[in-house]
């Protein structure tokens, strides 16, 4: 239940933002710095993601339409009605803090503990990887057509695809490729060094979140945001992970899945990623004063699907033990059994 490094880190940019938010020139050199450090991450990952990952893994198409179904239809579905009490219950719900719980909808799923939980639930990790890589390379195009389609529905305010395309393919999926195109020099590189490449993705994560809620304390975010609303946020965030681990249980039940392949659809079907999600949201929301509201949603999400995600990893793990258990157990009782005039 502690609250890991990264986690603090990232509070302590809020707190370090709020006291000393970055100002004037410096902003304006802060926010190139964090274009360009986007930019390289997308960069990396293109390189780092093997042809066979991208590929991989169509024979169980079931799963991956399950997972997928959950993650871009009815995750957005579900937080429509939570952007609506922003007219309702505006103390409760400030309009940009609906907006962020939309962008929270729209997300796709976080591969890299989607995969680790799946992994020490002893899951099916093969498909874990495949849907989670999927929904990131997807979701990069999907994403801004989802935000536009709620947002244009929600009547949550203005919001132009057309830019917003533009941005994503310069400054994500044009780098993306490129990383992916120079793979074969990259690759093994990125591999031998996978712990650099993480920590290079959280403190470009960490720059943004610095940055962002500079530009929303200079803004008056802390002025606009009742606390009120902090602990709503926080609720809701609670609910909407256990609302869809419920139904990710419910529904690879009646289709017939496996316990291991339950696993993967939970995990992969209800996070929702904030390394994709933070560099999207500083490529569409550029320069919005309610950056930091908008982003709150995920933040939150993040750290309490971290925090259930380790727990029920745990269970599944003892569940799927005992399952084979069982199974190796019933083998060995109906073998045919030897005795010494067979020899």
């Amino acid at each position: 239940m502690k609250l890991d490094k990264f986690t603090l880190l990232l509070l302590g940019a809020i707190v370090l933002a709020s006291i000393v938010p970055v100002t004037g020139t410096a902003a304006d050199i802060l926010a190139t710095a964090g274009t360009v450090a986007v930019a390289l991450l997308f960069f990396f990952h293109g390189a780092a993601l093997s042809r066979e990952q991208i590929v991989a893994g169509a024979t169980h198409w079931r799963l991956h339409i399950l997972i997928t179904t959950l993650t871009f239809v009815f995750f957005p579905l579900a937080v429509m009605p939570i952007n609506e009490l922003s007219g309702i219950a505006p103390a409760w719900m400030p309009a940009d803090l609906g907006l962020g719980f939309l962008y929270l909808g729209v997300l796709p799923s976080a591969v890299s503990s989607s995969i680790a939980y799946t992994a020490m639930a002893r899951g099916n990790v093969p498909a874990a990887i495949c849907s989670a890589a999927a929904s990131n390379v997807f979701g990069m195009m999907l994403t801004p057509f989802l935000l536009l389609l709620l947002v244009s529905t929600a009547g949550a305010g203005e919001f132009s695809v057309v830019e917003a395309l533009k941005d994503i393919v310069l400054q994500l999926l044009l780098p993306f490729a490129v990383g992916h195109a120079l793979r074969p020099w990259l690759g093994g590189f990125l591999g031998r060094n996978e712990g650099l490449m993480a920590r290079y993705d959280q403190c470009v994560i960490w720059l943004i979140v610095y940055s962002a809620f500079s530009h929303s304390v200079e803004s008056g975010l802390w002025e606009n945001l009742p606390v009120q609303a902090i602990v709503f946020a926080i609720a809701l965030c609670l609910g909407l992970l256990g609302l869809f681990m419920w139904v990710a249980r419910l529904l690879v039940r009646y289709f017939g899945f496996d316990l291991k392949d339950e696993a993967a659809v939970v995990f992969c079907g209800s996070k929702k990623s904030l390394a994709s999600g933070l560099p999207m949201a500083k490529v569409l929301f550029s320069g919005h004063p309610g950056f930091g509201m908008i982003v709150l949603p995920i933040m939150c999400y993040n750290q309490i699907q971290v925090i259930v995600g380790a727990i029920l990893a745990q269970k599944y793990r003892a569940r799927i033990d005992a399952e084979e258990h069982k199974g190796a157990e019933s083998v060995a009782a109906h073998a045919p059994k030897k005795n010494g005039k067979n020899h």
